[in-house]
């Protein structure tokens, strides 16, 4: 399930998004007759973000909002218009749980480090806010805040803004793919029934009664597996596959970081103009 972001009014999302003075209307309370108290686009939002985190993207509409919020639909159309809008405001929101800023007395490298393993995190503990696409973005005020955050580390290595303008988009790819593969095996779990153990023990056993010649076919990837494959740590948790998909981010993650230094150094070496 993919989400595209700003279906809405542009200047009504937007008036949302950064709580300009056009929605100061909606976000102030209203009386009502009842003990409830009145209603605010911030626990609109909230409410929405449980719904997502609990129920996943596809059981969020206004309905499931205001019923968590003891509401009915339309009691939310006055603050927020529709649940485009809305998902924009979550995804925003959610952002904000992000640092905003990162020791760099160790250097850029473990302070991209952390930005990364904290993105990832994050992006497990919200697994829908993946499905909200890139193409495109939110432009929320936490959203250029992450952005800025990462920037201000990576700034620090020297590099001109046009590397940094790749880096970026290579940094935020990598780290939403990887978190992708976790969130789509425990979605994939929930949805059919079957774990990862269970689903690849019964298909690993009968693909090799159907391609009994499997090895001589593909030479390279069974050695790839035979010899690349690590046991499990003591103690390790999640799936297999969690646990290769964790393996892989911190491989990935070496190597584009050993790419940012080589970038380094090679405009290092370049002769100034």
């Amino acid at each position: 399930m993919t989400v595209f972001a700003g279906q809405g009014d542009a200047r009504r999302s937007l008036s949302l998004l950064w709580r300009a003075e056009e929605s100061d209307a909606a976000d102030r309370p209203r009386a009502t007759r009842g003990p409830k108290p009145a209603l605010s686009v911030d626990a609109i939002v909230a409410a929405g973000i449980a719904v997502a985190d609990a129920e996943g993207m596809a059981a969020l509409s206004m309905r499931s909002v205001g019923e968590r919020l003891g509401r009915t639909a339309m009691a939310l159309y006055t603050y927020v218009p529709g649940k485009t809008e809305l998902v924009d405001l979550m995804y925003d929101q959610a952002l904000a749980e992000l640092p905003t800023d990162y020791d760099l007395s160790a250097g850029w490298q473990s302070a991209v480090t952390s930005w990364a393993t904290d993105t990832w995190e994050f992006s497990l503990r919200h697994p829908w806010v993946l499905q909200v696409s890139q193409a495109r973005p939110v432009l929320g005020p936490h959203e250029y805040t992450a952005m800025e955050t990462l920037l201000r580390v990576l700034y620090t290595t020297g590099l001109d803004s046009a590397a940094l303008r790749r880096i970026v988009g290579v940094l935020f790819h990598f780290v939403r793919g990887a978190a992708r593969t976790v969130a789509e095996s425990r979605e994939a779990a929930t949805a059919t029934g079957v774990t990862d153990e269970d689903w690849w023990r019964s298909r690993a056993g009968t693909l090799t009664e159907v391609v009994p010649d499997f090895a001589e076919r593909f030479p390279l990837l069974v050695r790839l597996e035979t010899e690349g494959a690590s046991p499990p740590e003591e103690g390790a948790q999640g799936s297999y596959l969690e646990r290769e998909a964790r393996a892989t981010f911190d491989a990935g993650l070496t190597v584009i970081l050993d790419g940012i230094e080589a970038a380094v150094a090679r405009q290092a070496a370049r002769p100034p103009r």
